[in-house]
């Protein structure tokens, strides 16, 4: 029988599908009890619509492998940030088109400042590698993705924000 960790880590997140749960980075935990298996996955954000589908393919994925009984826990703290995001997986974003997150903005204690200007990007095209690219969308198929497009190449990409 294949490890209940290595099959959760097999499962692809719903709206980056060319990444695992395990390569972006919100597979936090998986625990073999006796009599079931308990999944820690921390959400890219608290309010992500995909957390039900990725709960419904872990207890899918884990009970096709012939584990009976699998439980789910949802864990905020701490916050997801894009640093969990393995170089695999930043591999990937690029292969796939889609530009990679920089370095997310370091986080303190306390309260976090509310910025309702754009922050400086320094994206580069995941297609010709030109650096400055420019932002079209601050929302893309997902809430986590920008839309932006190069000047050099002209095609459009999909960022994932730094978060």
């Amino acid at each position: 029988m294949v490890s209940a960790a290595a099959v959760a880590a097999a499962v692809t997140d719903p709206e980056l599908p060319v990444l695992t749960l395990a390569e972006l980075g919100i597979l936090r935990g998986v625990e073999e009890q006796a009599d079931r298996v308990v999944v820690t996955v921390t959400p890219t954000y608290s309010g992500c619509p995909a957390m039900q589908t990725i709960r419904d393919d872990l207890v899918a994925a884990l009970r096709g492998a012939g584990y009976a009984r699998v439980e789910v826990r949802t864990v905020l703290a701490p916050a997801w940030t894009t640093d969990w995001i393995s170089q695999a997986g930043r591999q990937k974003l690029a292969a796939a088109g889609i530009s990679p997150p920089g370095p997310a903005p370091r986080r303190t204690d306390g309260p976090v400042p509310l910025t309702l200007t754009p922050r400086a990007s320094g994206v580069s095209c995941p297609r010709c590698g030109h650096a400055a690219t420019e932002e079209i969308a601050g929302f893309s198929a997902t809430a986590c993705r920008s839309l932006r497009r190069c000047p050099a190449c002209r095609e459009p990409f999909e960022h994932v924000k730094e978060i």
